[in-house]
């Protein structure tokens, strides 16, 4: 009656077995360490890197506690803080400024676990210490920038329906388009209106000219004010993720605001130039007509820049930027015809047509595709136009590794902000708070666990002890869970850990006092016990059931802490019941199962009423 088959018991096992593995190396701490991450594409990166690195470490007497390769950054362990910083401000020196050096923190996990994918569970900026940013979006920059791409396309298309214009120019917040008839202002009106929905058109009339005035309508406006905010967030976000900052907290803060926290990083500058980073393209043409030779000597053309090519060859380019990346709308590595690493570019409806038109006009001269990156500007390629380009796909190939393809798709898929943001508030918290709210939470749960230990020992005896290990194997598998799914565990996660630990024990009281009242009532202990644990499984699920709902209300309509509260009670309640139902069951099945007359069970005192005496 009191036994579970084979299987169950081994389920019990290696649930418990797997708990404890991935629990493992959320004790063995952090180590300070540097990140070195490449600021340009075409910086050495991997083992050629990290091969520098130990060298110039070497070099200057810094010992190490070993380095990892992780993607394209190298990081560092270091025994102390002082060394940290003392090897940091070397390697910023002698890398110079085509490396991001940032201050970290890495786990000290042994090898053996992180081959399995056992990693400690990923801890808040109040834990774990790091840096905080408040960002404000410049909502007038916003505008401006959408004014200006309505101008751009404005142009074209007046330019492509053949209608005459005398001039287009920005005027605060609208464009004033100018003609010298009447006509052809009524013609453009009307075309307009069916091209451009958002704006609002409106006619002027001068001693000069006849005006068309272009204003974004007020619901428009609204709708882009918040599309920028989006798109903001969505940049910073591939930024960051991408570029190798794990678990960054991003999140809208208000209708203009956006707070970006980064827990592990302990330099601000650093950690605003890994949120400043993206690139871009420009093109523009190549400028075959003047003096290279001259150029090379100093005396570079007016309305031209001098670069050098990636096999190292220098190339005049015009100044002028016929398109840009705003206009980019997808970027993937990829291969060329020769099997070449390339990056294919998807444009937008107007960057489709703009680059048609660019190549239909430019057959048989050389077109400069550069990667603007920190403002530093490289071209990428420089081919010569064959034929007119339709369909808004560009490929981008030439002297690049896959890896400087993949990367360079990366950074123009994050794009550029959709609006100016300017850093209003920000906050460094060290790794030595983070520590003490460590210590203080950590304390707070053990100790309320030993008070509610020592009390359910103390009134049921066996089945208390019992009960006991199952609150620590719920603890156990809600660590590993959360070490598994690599959620971030901050303050209010812990304070959910300790409510957890008390509301889970509730399952095994209602089991215990079920136990004992089968045997108040005079059944077997055999009986009582197989009893208990059926009846109280339909009252232990309901409320738990609904403690659940609550849980992933808070998530689902929380953010931030609420929402960092509310994973750990949720996936506490589904431990809490496993624990509770199946894993104490087995140990008092391993502990009763195999006495075939059971007369007694040390449950504590089963108290019996008084038969009543009849007059």
């Amino acid at each position: 009656m009191n036994r579970y088959p084979v299987w169950k018991n081994l389920i019990v096992a290696i649930s418990l077995l797997i708990g404890l593995l991935y629990t493992l190396p959320n004790f063995f701490g952090e180590s300070p360490a540097i990140q070195i991450s490449p600021l340009r594409i075409t910086a050495e990166t991997g083992t050629t890197l990290l091969q520098k690195i130990e060298e110039t470490l070497k070099k200057h007497g810094i010992d190490t506690n070993g380095a990892i390769v992780e993607g394209n950054s190298i990081k560092v362990r270091f025994t102390d803080t002082d060394i940290q910083i003392k090897a940091r401000d070397i390697l910023q020196s002698e890398l110079g400024a085509d490396y991001i050096v940032a201050l970290n923190l890495i786990p000290n996990s042994p090898q053996w676990l992180t081959s399995i994918g056992a990693l400690p569970m990923y801890l808040g900026l109040d834990l774990r210490g790091g840096v905080h940013f408040m960002l404000e979006v410049d909502m007038n920059g916003a505008l401006s920038k959408s004014l200006d791409r309505y101008s751009a396309d404005i142009r074209s298309n007046l330019r492509e329906l053949r209608i005459p214009s005398a001039g287009l120019d920005r005027d605060n917040s609208q464009l004033v388009i100018k003609f010298r008839d009447e006509q052809s202002r009524s013609k453009a009106e009307t075309e307009l209106k069916k091209l451009y929905a958002d704006l609002e058109l409106r006619t002027q009339d001068t001693d000069r000219d006849f005006r068309l005035l272009a204003t974004v309508k007020p619901d428009a406006h609204t709708r882009m004010q918040s599309a920028a905010l989006q798109q903001n967030i969505t940049t910073l976000r591939n930024r960051i993720n991408e570029l190798g900052v794990a678990e960054p907290i991003i999140q809208q803060a208000g209708s203009d605001r956006v707070i970006v926290q980064l827990p592990g990083v302990q330099d601000t500058a650093k950690a605003k130039d890994i949120l400043g980073r993206t690139a871009t393209l420009e093109i523009r043409m190549v400028d075959d007509e003047s003096d290279l030779e001259a150029a090379l000597q100093g005396q570079v053309p007016f309305g031209a820049e001098l670069f050098t090519e990636r096999g190292g060859n220098p190339l005049l380019v015009k100044k002028q930027v016929l398109l840009t990346g705003d206009r980019i709308t997808d970027a993937q590595p990829g291969f060329d015809s020769d099997n070449q690493p390339a990056v294919h570019v998807t444009l937008d409806s107007n960057g489709a047509r703009i680059f048609k038109q660019l190549t239909r006009a430019n057959v048989g001269k050389r077109m400069a595709i550069l990667l603007v990156e920190k403002n530093h500007s490289e071209v990428i390629t420089a081919p010569v136009i064959r034929e007119e380009i339709g369909g808004g796909r560009v490929q981008i190939s030439g002297r690049m590794s896959s890896t400087e393809a993949r990367d360079v798709a990366l950074l123009l898929r994050a794009g550029a902000l959709a609006a100016p943001m300017e850093i209003i508030e920000e906050r460094t918290v060290g790794p030595s708070l983070g520590a003490d709210n460590i210590s203080r939470g950590f304390n707070s749960t053990l100790f309320g666990f030993l008070a509610v230990a020592l009390f359910i020992m103390l009134y049921y005896q066996a089945f208390g002890v019992i009960s006991v290990l199952a609150l620590s194997a719920n603890l156990l598998l809600l660590i590993s869970l959360l070490s598994i799914l690599q959620a971030t565990l901050t303050l209010p996660g812990m304070a959910a850990i300790a409510l957890t630990l008390g509301m889970a024990i509730d399952a095994n009281i209602l089991i215990n006092e079920r136990i004992r009242e089968e045997l108040r009532s005079g059944v077997s202990p055999h009986i009582a016990i197989n009893a208990g644990y059926e009846r109280a499984f339909g009252t232990i699920l309901d409320s738990n059931i609904t403690t659940l709902i609550a849980g992933i209300a808070l998530f689902a309509f929380g953010s931030g802490p609420v929402k960092g509260f509310a994973v750990v009670l949720c996936l506490g309640i589904l431990t809490s019941v496993f624990s509770a139902v199946v894993i104490s069951r087995a140990m008092v099945n391993q502990m009763y199962g195999g006495q075939r007359k059971l007369e007694k069970v040390s449950i504590g005192v089963v108290w019996k009423p008084k038969a009543s005496k009849r007059s």
